[in-house]
């Protein structure tokens, strides 16, 4: 257990004073192994994605209302019955080479929640593009995947696991889904010293672990935290102020790529524009510990027992993809896109269904309600990219977002 409060990541990184958390067996061997300190990038992955401790690696976690942490597809199928217009309106715009199928590509998907809703969507509202269509879950967690197994066994589209890697032999023509993914991708935290910016270590101390200020960050870095307007420490981000960044864009979005011949990408989820992501008030960055609907500050908290995510910067994510050859398309908030999509429609429609009873119908609505309210799902960013290579580029320009195109 946590020896400080849910707030003790702020009283490390405001006050300067350590709060030391209990470390379990395994990751106290592992600190050891690592000579008693790691980067908090390592930390992060081992908590969230180690096979047999992390908190996604070993499946322990669950989503939805009943679980760890609720998102947009677990409200109802509604979600994936509008989501499902845009990636449809992509995919029949897509012209597969000779005997190559269609595929939807859902990285991390969770409970295979939105996949199964997706797919039975699809088959009953186009029957034609579902005969020409596979699904493709890419899941790096094996307890995640075992769940999600389970789910999709009334799947009506052909459909298989696959690592990006796998893929690259032979490139898909079709389109990839990240939702949620990319904020679970390990970050590096930094912290100002008062004249540098230090690297965040998670480091052992006794039969416990602290977060510490550690090496100055290198140049590349500097460079990077610049473009996006953030300069050295000074009177308005004092010692102790601390965020994130996401080394794993690039490298993420360079496998995906090298997985999609021709095809779109939609990444869905929390992100802010780097002046709101490094304004000097957001002095502890973005990072937040979730389990069993509770929401906590401290990153350190019973290790692998926790979701930890960060916010997306969309000036960083735009930079990663651009240099991985991705082709901007657009970006607005998810209740923008919905509403687009024909929520209202839906809502209305609600109405229109007998068959419903008054329970029903009010959970419907308030989960409709949900995915657009502004200060809540509907403040997600649904951002698109498009991959094509050069012969298809020059045939044909990818299909437009559905919605207006939008700089970050």
């Amino acid at each position: 257990m946590t020896a400080g409060p849910a707030s003790s990541l702020a009283s490390v990184l405001c006050c300067g004073t350590p709060v030391t958390s209990e470390a379990p067996d395994w990751l106290r061997r592992r600190l050891l192994d690592a000579a008693g300190s790691v980067p908090f990038c390592t930390y992060m992955e081992w908590v969230l994605h180690d096979p047999d401790h992390g908190a996604y690696g070993s499946g322990q976690l669950r989503v939805g209302p009943q679980g760890d942490f609720v998102t947009s597809p677990s409200l109802g199928p509604d979600f994936a019955a509008l989501l499902a217009r845009q990636l449809v309106a992509w995919l029949e715009a897509l012209q597969p080479r000779d005997g190559e199928s269609l595929s939807l590509v859902e990285t991390g998907p969770g409970e295979g929640q939105l996949a199964f809703d997706l797919v039975q969507w699809i088959a009953a509202e186009r029957p034609d593009l579902a005969q020409r269509l596979e699904l493709v879950l890419v899941e790096p967690n094996p307890g995640m995947a075992a769940r999600q197994r389970l789910r999709l066994q009334s799947c009506p589209l052909p459909h298989r696991w696959a690592r990006f890697a796998d893929l690259a032999a032979a490139p898909l023509t079709g389109v990839v889904l990240a939702h949620e993914v990319l904020d679970a991708l390990a970050v590096e935290r930094f912290v100002a010293d008062g004249a540098l910016w230090r690297r965040q270590r998670v480091t052992l101390h006794g039969h416990g672990i602290r977060l510490e200020p550690g090496e100055r960050l290198e140049p590349d870095a500097l460079a990077q935290l610049a473009a996006l307007g953030l300069a050295e420490p000074g009177p308005q981000r004092p010692s102790g102020w601390s965020s994130e960044w996401h080394p794993g864009l690039e490298p993420w979005l360079e496998d995906c790529g090298r997985a999609l011949r021709c095809g779109q990408l939609l990444v869905i989820d929390y992100a802010h524009e780097a002046w709101r992501y490094y304004a000097p008030q957001r002095a502890n960055g973005t990072l937040m510990a979730y389990r069993a609907q509770v929401a906590q500050a401290d990153p350190l908290r019973e290790p692998g027992c926790w979701d930890l995510t960060a916010h997306l910067c969309l000036e960083s994510l735009q930079a990663a993809a651009e240099s991985r050859g991705w082709l901007p398309l657009g970006q607005c908030r998810q209740g923008q896109a919905l509403l687009a999509l024909g929520l209202a429609e839906r809502l209305h429609g609600l109405q229109q269904q007998p068959q419903l009873g008054l329970d029903q119908l009010l959970q419907r609505r308030e989960a409709l309600l949900r995915l657009v309210d502004p200060g809540a799902l509907g403040d997600f960013r649904w951002v698109a990219f498009a991959r094509a290579s050069a012969e298809d580029r020059a045939g044909q320009a990818p299909p437009l977002f559905l919605l207006e195109p939008q700089s970050p």
